[in-house]
């Protein structure tokens, strides 16, 4: 049962450097600010000058592999994956203050993610959204988002009788998200998309219309510079695309695709911001 996925631009995780780590060291804090604005190649040429002290070489070495992260995913030249990967296996762990271990871990999962290794990618994200992880309200909806879509690339790859388990464990990931105030918009995507994917079109329909009311209020609210319209526009595409096509084609008596469009768009009207 295919499901459409959530574009990657959704999940670039800009903004995880939540501030220079070591205030008095302008070159370091300069490559996060210029990471966090989206120059990348001002980025990278700042964390060089601050690889070059010994005491910064580690944190440095982590926003040069994000950046060459997201050069590889705005232009997909494989150098810069390579680039990346370099950077993240020269780091030192055991140097790293608990926020750059952080910030490592997530390089090192886009990475798997970015690189095909999409089971590796998942399993490598998902300690992350323990409860008792430091992750700000921006860097968990973003981790939330590219577990999933490491979950979703994984069960794609597998044949259509293992897939359900992989949407399974999406599904419980997102009913935990949605009882959280920093998770519930992407999780309000996922849950419909997952709950079609483990073979229930009925909970996707009744999910991706509560997720539009709940998308609606949080846009509402102000908060749309979290990427929550984004996350609407892929709801309404899930959907349009994939959940009515798949209730007309599987439920006895089958729905009609107008009856079942014309639902959602009074849906829609109804919460309209």
């Amino acid at each position: 049962m295919a499901v459409p996925t959530r574009a990657l631009a959704v999940v670039v995780c800009a903004g995880l450097f939540a501030g220079p780590a070591y205030a008095d060291l302008e070159a370091l804090a300069r490559a996060r600010r210029f990471y966090n604005a989206g120059d990348y190649a001002a980025a990278m040429a700042a964390a060089r000058d601050a690889g070059r002290d010994a005491e910064t070489a580690d944190a440095a070495a982590i926003v040069l592999a994000r950046a060459h992260l997201e050069q590889f995913r705005l232009a997909g030249d494989s150098g810069d994956l390579a680039a990346a990967r370099d950077a993240l296996r020269g780091v030192e762990r055991a140097r790293l203050g608990p926020r750059d271990a952080l910030d490592h871990t997530i390089g090192l999962a886009e990475a798997l993610y970015l690189d095909g290794d999409y089971g590796a990618a998942a399993e490598t994200f998902e300690p992350l959204l323990a409860a008792s992880m430091p992750l700000d309200r921006t860097t968990r909806g973003r981790v939330v988002d590219w577990w999933a879509a490491a979950l979703d690339a994984e069960a794609r790859a597998r044949a259509a009788a293992e897939r359900p388990a992989y949407y399974g464990r999406v599904v419980d990931r997102m009913e935990v998200e949605l009882g959280r105030e920093d998770g519930a918009a992407v999780a309000s995507y996922w849950l419909a998309a997952a709950a079609l994917g483990a073979g229930d079109p009925g909970r996707a329909w009744q999910a991706a219309m509560a997720g539009w009311l709940r998308l609606s209020l949080v846009a509402a609210g102000g908060d749309e510079g979290n990427g929550v319209e984004a996350v609407r526009l892929d709801l309404d595409r899930l959907v349009t695309e994939a959940i009515i096509p798949t209730r007309v084609r599987v439920e006895s008596p089958a729905p009609t695709a107008r009856a079942l469009g014309e639902e959602w768009e009074a849906m829609k009207r109804r919460w309209a911001l």
